[in-house]
């Protein structure tokens, strides 16, 4: 790692970094000169994969098992990492959950499940992150495409869900603004991910409403992401902002 990195000398956690988008920004935020921790529920080999190739490109990185849906884990995860690392400058929200189903059939626990992760999550370490960050501090959630554009049924939870990430980054943004503290909501359309595949069962039929005509990959999304944690990005804040191939378009 050299000087010239962008974020030398920062430290990012990276809430659900072990698979997908997650643990294409935690690479990418550790190649632009950050060390990073990145939080996983489940997927400890996973999790492991992306701090060795953190580590083998000459970064630093950590890996805590913590599930989103729980309070005290999210909070300890981002303790452990101020401890591990010595401060926290740029907090990323990437975990997240997906039920699809008719609303008649839609069940509560689904519906929990979607709002502990893809929402009270966010708020929590929100929370618990702007109570570690200084000026220049950056905290980034990725929302979803489907905030705006909801084109197949059964997906209504999901979007209501993300478009919840809509207001709360507007509302953040007021809170933490004079303190320096950015904060974004960065809104992917279909990428090539385990949860959605492009070769999946909804692939064909998403791929036709994409303006380029091609799913996302998650390294396209992990750069947005980078410039965003960046000093470069200091006067945008507040914004929900497409990634998504003019999927909304």
């Amino acid at each position: 790692m050299t000087s010239s990195l962008p974020l030398t000398g920062k430290v990012a956690f990276i809430q659900g970094g072990s698979r997908g988008i997650g643990a294409a920004i935690a690479i990418r935020l550790a190649a632009d000169g950050a060390a990073v921790a990145l939080s996983y529920a489940q997927s400890a080999a996973a999790a492991e994969r992306v701090v060795q190739a953190i580590e083998a490109a000459g970064g630093r990185a950590l890996a805590i098992r913590a599930d989103s849906a729980d309070e005290r884990a999210v909070r300890q995860a981002i303790g452990a990492t101020v401890e591990a690392f010595g401060r926290l400058d740029i907090l990323v929200n990437s975990a997240g959950v997906l039920a699809v189903a008719p609303i008649e059939q839609f069940s509560i626990e689904d519906l929990d499940r979607t709002l502990a992760v893809n929402v009270r999550s966010v708020v929590i370490a929100s929370q618990e992150a702007a109570r570690h960050m200084g000026a220049g501090g950056r905290i980034i959630t990725i929302g979803s495409t489907n905030a705006e554009r909801m084109p197949f049924a059964g997906g209504a939870v999901y979007a209501m869900s993300k478009a919840a990430i809509v207001g709360l980054t507007k509302g953040l943004a007021r809170d933490l603004g004079a303190r320096g503290i950015t904060v974004n909501n960065v809104q992917p359309g279909p990428v090539d991910t385990d949860m959605n595949p492009a070769e999946g069962a909804f692939a064909e039929s998403l791929t036709q409403l994409i303006a380029v005509g091609r799913y996302g990959h998650v390294d396209e999304v992990a750069s947005f992401v980078a410039y965003l944690a960046s000093p470069q990005a200091g006067y945008i804040t507040g914004a929900s902002l497409l990634v998504d191939g003019g999927f909304a378009a």
